[in-house]
């Protein structure tokens, strides 16, 4: 009798974690979606229709053997996953992949309907171009990605990204990094407005077609037509139950082995943004982490002790601006330019890559 794998959530590395276990066990992937949301070019789809509509891919292909379920766990305790219409899994191993929440539109906040988050992306893109000035809360990759998409379909619009770190980009990035991310943004007519915030968050909802005026702590006035929130990722982890919860950090992370493991739980792995480990969450890592994981899984059900420790990968980060602008950057490379990262991720945005994982031609 094969072992049986749930997996709990269907971003990035649960699909990753779940296709990696398909043909050893049997599999169980859990998510409240009618399908693949491809959150890497979500700020492509918001500025770009025709792209709106390739980032929601259905599961369908994805696994050969096992399936998928929607629906959202809203109790797991690491031997019973209680679902939201009732059903109850016990699985023999489980992988917890339910990643993070993150404020529109660097995610989408409608997490059961594509439709439905289609929808809210044209709403959201006709009101975007009907404003002549953007307000952006976040220098980080979110706040700098938004920036370039918009100047690329609209380069008239005044866009004004207010962060209160002293430069864009927290992390061990060399400044020859940022340099060249700061120079295409001056280019693009993006206004920086670094070290200070806001006395207070606008009064109008974020992406909701309302002139908003603001003060920062500095004392500059900034008016805009609307403005999005690009910082905040809270882990997905509420879910969780005991003994599960004694790996849960303050902040809805969780703690876990260098095997990916929850402690003292052999058979219950995280991945991907939920975990506590120090490094950005992308999905790229979230990828890498489903790789450990599923060969570990892999480990246990052939009955084999020795398992892989997973290594977090030095500090490294492809920021398109737009599809042929942007910089990257790797310790084992350095800096590339525009055009590197155009060819790297900007132009694509690694489209055929999921459209492979997920078995569609």
């Amino acid at each position: 009798m094969r072992a049986t794998v749930a997996v709990i959530g269907g971003g990035y590395g649960g699909v990753a974690a779940a296709k990696a276990l398909d043909e050893v066990a049997d599999v169980v992937l859990v998510d409240p979606g009618d399908g693949f949301v491809h959150n890497v070019a979500l700020l492509r789809g918001l500025v770009d229709a025709e792209w709106a509509e390739r980032i929601f891919l259905p599961y369908g292909g994805l696994l050969e053997h096992g399936r998928v379920i929607q629906d959202r766990a809203v109790r797991v305790d690491g031997e019973t996953v209680t679902l939201g219409r009732a059903e109850r899994l016990r699985p023999d191993y489980l992988v917890l992949a339910t990643g993070s929440t993150y404020p529109f539109p660097a995610k989408t906040d409608v997490d059961d309907s594509s439709e439905q988050a289609r929808a809210r992306l044209r709403t959201a893109r006709k009101t975007l171009a009907n404003a002549d000035s953007v307000l952006l809360l976040g220098a980080g990759p979110v706040g700098l990605e938004l920036a370039g998409e918009i100047k690329e379909v609209w380069p008239r619009k005044s866009v004004v990204v207010v962060d209160p770190a002293a430069d864009i980009l927290s992390g061990e990035y060399p400044d020859d990094f940022r340099d060249a991310l700061r120079g295409q943004l001056d280019g693009l007519g993006v206004r920086l407005v670094l070290g200070t915030s806001l006395r207070e968050l606008p009064p109008s909802a974020p992406g909701k077609g309302e002139s908003v005026t603001v003060t920062t702590l500095s004392g500059e006035e900034i008016t805009a037509d609307v403005w999005f929130r690009c910082f905040g990722a809270v882990p997905n982890s509420g879910y969780l139950a005991a003994p599960l919860t004694d790996a849960l950090r303050a902040d809805g992370s969780l703690e876990v082995t260098p095997e990916l493991r929850l402690p003292g739980r052999e058979g219950v792995f995280a991945i991907g943004d939920l975990t506590a480990l120090p490094e950005a969450k992308m999905a790229k890592a979230a990828g890498e982490h489903a790789a450990v994981a599923a060969a570990n899984v892999r480990a246990l059900i052939e009955g084999r002790s020795e398992l892989t420790a997973y290594r977090p990968s030095a500090p490294g980060l492809s920021l398109p601006l737009g599809p042929h602008g942007g910089a990257s950057y790797s310790a084992e490379v350095g800096v590339l330019g525009a055009d590197q990262t155009s060819r790297l991720k900007g132009a694509h945005l690694r489209m055929d890559s999921y459209r492979a994982l997920l078995g569609i031609q």
